[in-house]
């Protein structure tokens, strides 16, 4: 959502303050300037990437028009679900979690904010089953910190595809303005008018490309990285109710470790959280 609207008042103000400058916004819609720069703008970024990291990236810069999905209700069905976990394991044993293991769905457990997160599922899942095998905890620990640097190494790999677009942007820009002078040079004998268009319509590459890199691609790579981040905190927030399971930690402790896990703007609070627990018991 914010992302559409700082292109909105990139447009706006770019736009309204060439017109207000006395400038034909007209000028600056020049159809083989997009091409030019557009086109091999797209054609590196094919080039230079393998298929998943391309489908990723597409994935990432489009998934930037939703609100992120890392907001206080997730987290309070993260730290739900746990409770309930480990409120199960404790009343009926390890081995009764072997149910959820084969089902995340299972009783509706970790919430409709999370299951289809599948993911971050997998990742819980599979953690428990070393838990329900008798791994040692800090061995269970090495494996979580090894799978999570992983995941940030996997994370940025179509983050910095976006952002070397991004960086190339303006000299495709170049290129196609010194396209565009190449062109007018081989017209020199036309009116000075016509010859105007063309030097005007040469200098429009430089511009787009500067503008498409500054105002449309890069904001894009900065929030897919945030994006990042956040899913990072998620698995960490995962990874210290896992850790707190395998040593038998009580629900309530927990939650607790859980929760100071979670960054500040989105931590429920210790009151909100227990509501949520009562409600829950009830």
């Amino acid at each position: 959502m914010f992302v559409i609207l700082g292109y909105v008042v990139i447009l706006g103000c770019v736009l309204g303050g060439f017109a207000l400058g006395g400038g034909h916004v007209g000028v600056l819609f020049q159809p083989v300037e997009f091409l030019i720069l557009l086109g091999a703008g797209s054609g590196a970024f094919l080039a230079s990437n393998s298929f998943s990291t391309i489908k990723a990236a597409l994935a990432g810069g489009f998934g930037t028009l939703k609100p992120s999905p890392y907001n206080q209700d997730y987290y309070l069905q993260l730290l739900m679900g746990f409770n309930a976990l480990c409120q199960k394991a404790r009343k009926e044993g390890l081995l009764s979690l072997e149910k959820v293991v084969d089902d995340p769905d299972y009783n509706g457990l970790f919430g409709e904010k999370l299951t289809p997160d599948h993911h971050l599922m997998e990742f819980i899942c599979d953690k428990l089953r070393l838990i329900l095998t008798g791994v040692d905890y800090n061995q269970l620990e090495d494996i979580i910190d090894a799978e999570l640097d992983v995941l940030l190494e996997d994370g940025h790999v179509p983050v910095r595809a976006v952002q070397r677009v991004g960086d190339g942007m303006p000299a495709f820009g170049i290129v196609a303005a010194v396209m565009g002078v190449v062109h007018t040079m081989e017209s020199v004998g036309i009116p000075p008018t016509e010859l105007g268009k063309l030097i005007a319509a040469a200098l429009v590459g430089t511009f787009l490309g500067i503008l498409v890199a500054y105002g449309f691609v890069n904001p894009v790579a900065a929030v897919m990285e945030n994006r990042l981040e956040e899913q990072l905190n998620a698995y960490k927030c995962a990874q210290a109710g896992l850790l707190n399971c395998a040593k038998g930690t009580s629900p309530t402790m927990t939650v607790e470790f859980m929760r100071t896990t979670i960054p500040h703007h989105v931590r429920p609070g210790f009151l909100d959280l227990e509501e949520q627990l009562k409600a829950g018991k009830g």
